[in-house]
């Protein structure tokens, strides 16, 4: 994961695009990381509440 931001940094700062907010590259990495890990553990509690088992790729008890 540590080259994955790291690569995500370099692309903000090679792209400019810090340049609208004025804030460094390394805490847009960072923000949009959080993002991501928040996007995944609202993915997965989506899945808990309708009982989908994401690693059987069904729901609970019966086929889709």
């Amino acid at each position: 994961m540590a080259n994955f931001a790291n690569d995500l940094r370099r692309l903000i700062n090679q792209c400019c695009m810090e340049n609208g907010s004025n804030t460094p590259d390394f805490i847009l990495a960072t923000y949009l990381l959080d993002c991501l890990d928040a996007y995944n553990k609202a993915v997965q509690d989506r899945d808990v509440w309708y009982g989908l088992d994401p690693q059987k790729g069904m729901w609970y008890g019966e086929a889709k």
